[in-house]
């Protein structure tokens, strides 16, 4: 079982292309162009929108944005913001339950942190201290080092060329309802 989703994943992904987008991007947009579940998507940004990690706007070009310079939002923010607090393990004490102690664990046996757990604590420190250090800058960096460069050309055309379909599409439904 994976600790951590395709909430966490869909946002991710999501959030890199704000990264250089000046211009809000709306959660359709998004949904569509990576091709996940738009109902999807538009419950999980608002969670970045409580956190302070987005700005929504409203109008024919609303939409979000980043809520603060991408190398100043950690990856450790997003995830949090879109799972909540979650352990990595969840310790049961079952050092104490051996078949062995007829009169209950000896003192020994539960003395202090549960060797399995102090483990799985440090691993999930770790973890953590890795994502706090990843910026959402760093993401996209290693992103664009990849794909070649007309790409990020061809989504930003992509990303104006949707929003100019609003708007005329706006206008036409003025036009009929007699509002123009």
């Amino acid at each position: 079982m994976a600790l951590y989703g395709a909430s966490t994943e869909y946002v991710l992904h999501s959030l890199l292309w704000l990264v250089e987008n000046p211009e809000p991007v709306s959660s359709l947009d998004l949904a569509e162009l990576q091709e996940i579940p738009a109902a999807f998507i538009a419950k999980l940004l608002p969670r970045l929108e409580k956190a302070g990690l987005l700005i929504a706007s409203e109008g024919l070009r609303g939409g979000y944005r980043l809520g603060r310079p991408a190398d100043q939002i950690s990856v450790l923010a997003v995830v949090d913001a879109v799972e909540g607090a979650k352990s990595l393990f969840n310790c049961q004490e079952i050092r104490g339950r051996c078949a062995l102690f007829d009169a209950g664990a000896p003192e020994w046996a539960t003395q202090g942190v549960c060797g399995i757990h102090g483990v799985m604590l440090r691993a999930e420190q770790a973890m953590r201290r890795e994502l706090a250090q990843t910026s959402l800058a760093d993401l996209a960096r290693s992103v664009r080092n990849k794909a070649p460069s007309p790409f990020f050309e061809e989504a930003q055309s992509w990303f104006d060329e949707r929003v100019q379909t609003r708007r005329i599409s706006k206008v036409r439904q003025r036009k009929r309802s007699g509002a123009v």
